[in-house]
């Protein structure tokens, strides 16, 4: 989403960081250039010039120019000014009984799907949720949020497809819950245009009916600078509490992330990063003030591998990898565990530096098709082949050739880097001697966390020293950069030496 920003960014403090000495000109073209992708983000005039009046100010001070690093001194000043736009601390739901939510937003926000991610989410952390369906105006909007609910187990009011009277649908609602073990309802409004005064009407009565005590913005982040005047017109209408961000997995330049807050006064609390219903979480702004500047969110990223990854299933093929045992079978796992996390675009960007390691990366490298053709290749296996590849003489790799609908060619070179990473992972090198390590840390698993809460300092593991940064990925997702000084990290997930070039 931030990609564009992220960049400009990046070169600028690049600058700043190469100067031995900064002055007031340096700070005043900096900030220059600072504003200039601010509003190619679309972020909204006001904000910005306000933002950087902030940062300007104390990038000035005496005790940031006589520093021995004031380059990164200002990067600092700046993340932590970028965190505050966007918030500061995480915003929670207000779920005082009767915990009522109120979703509104324009069409094709995305409220009925975020609404569903909503219940799912609140459901995982111990509540009970109930969805009603209160969008009259779109076809089988009903029949949508219905479906969802199936598909998360939780309960829904659905109303008749005649039924043109929102108030009435609000108050059989209300009755129909007092039957349903709950402590929050979600109900999702129909999708409206700001200039149609009558459905904002309409919304406006069902907000006072209600009274919820959320009433959640749900805003298309590709918006632009258009989503702060929606806001406004929604926050007149119904008294918004928060925004949800939708699409933040899309190419868009991502301004309204950034200005939203500040307009409107109202927290983003929670953000959707793809279709999936699981691709919805709590919105940090400083974790987001991290991802734009190309700092990652390894806390992100820790979070989705907890929810998602069986971690004994995992340890277990670690410890394959370490015996030399690994086999096309423990492959097809990892890799099903890889995508049950997201597109792999999303989850590397979590990682510090990805912005600038997937400017090495050949096109494509990234496309979700690689796996999938990996996939097949191994589904047209025979379970002896998939336990032992040495069984892969040159007919059996044609019929899987024919079997998964690839090239044999292809073929070879996915055995060919399945042989060679196998080897490197359970050999005696250094990326073996990398592997059995990790199998000793804390009984098998991370390190663990130090009295701080902090992460820990994992680049001895990278193949850094002591903060070295992290390695050149170009050499697992298909060649094309230099030569990564250390292991990469096909050592974490198991199969990323697969996506190299031969």
């Amino acid at each position: 989403m931030f990609s564009l920003l992220s960049d400009k960014l990046d070169d600028t403090f690049r600058k700043l960081r190469g100067l031995s000495k900064i002055s007031e000109s340096n700070i005043a073209d900096a900030m220059r250039e600072i504003r200039m992708a601010l509003l190619d983000a679309d972020v909204e005039y006001s904000v910005a010039r306000e933002f950087i009046a902030h940062v300007k100010e104390q990038a000035m001070g005496v005790a940031v120019l006589k520093t021995v690093k004031p380059g990164e001194q200002i990067v600092k000043i700046f993340r932590d000014q970028l965190a505050e736009l966007l918030g500061g601390e995480a915003a929670e739901l207000n779920l005082t009984p009767p915990g009522r939510i109120l979703v509104v937003g324009l069409n094709g926000a995305g409220k009925t799907t975020t609404s569903a991610k909503l219940a799912r989410r609140l459901k995982a952390e111990g509540h009970k949720p109930l969805l009603v369906a209160c969008d009259l105006i779109r076809p089988a909007a009903i029949d949508q949020l219905a479906t969802l609910a199936d598909q998360i187990d939780v309960p829904v009011y659905t109303p008749s497809a005649s039924e043109k009277d929102v108030i009435r649908v609000a108050k059989d609602a209300l009755k129909w819950a007092k039957g349903q073990e709950h402590d929050v309802i979600i109900f999702d409004t129909a999708g409206r245009q700001e200039v149609d005064e009558d459905l904002v009407d309409e919304l406006r009565k069902l907000a006072r009916y209600l009274e919820p005590q959320e009433a959640l913005l749900v805003a298309d982040a590709a918006t632009g600078q258009q989503a702060v005047r929606v806001a406004q017109t929604f926050d007149n209408a119904v008294g918004l509490t928060g925004i949800i961000l939708t699409k933040l997995d899309g190419d868009a330049r991502g301004g309204a992330a950034l200005s939203m807050r500040a307009v409107t006064g109202k927290p983003i609390k929670y953000v959707g990063e793809g279709e999936k219903l699981d691709m919805f979480g709590p919105f940090v702004p400083v974790r987001m003030a991290d991802r734009i500047l190309g700092m990652g969110d390894i806390v992100g990223l820790v979070e989705k591998a907890a929810e998602k990854i069986d971690q004994e299933s995992a340890m277990k093929s670690m410890g394959r990898m370490m015996s030399g045992e690994f086999n096309f079978n423990d492959f097809l796992s990892q890799m099903r565990m890889m995508q049950s996390l997201g597109p792999l675009e999303g989850l590397l960007g979590l990682l510090p530096g990805f912005s600038k390691l997937k400017k090495q990366l050949p096109e494509g490298a990234l496309d979700p098709k690689k796996m999938k053709r990996m996939e097949a290749i191994v589904l047209s296996m025979t379970p002896a082949e998939r336990a032992n590849y040495k069984l892969l003489i040159p007919s059996r790799r044609r019929r899987i050739a024919k079997g998964s609908g690839v090239s044999e060619i292809e073929v070879n070179r996915f055995i060919k880097n399945f042989k060679q990473m196998k080897e490197m992972m359970g050999g005696k090198g250094k990326m073996g001697g990398l592997m059995k390590a990790m199998g000793k840390m804390n009984g098998g698993g991370m390190p663990p966390m130090p009295e701080g809460g902090e992460m820990p300092d994992l680049s001895s593991l990278m193949g850094g020293a002591g903060g070295a940064g992290m390695p050149d990925l170009s050499s697992l997702m298909g060649g094309g950069g230099k030569k990564p000084k250390g292991p990469g990290l096909s050592s974490m997930g198991g199969f990323g030496g697969l996506f190299r070039r031969r």
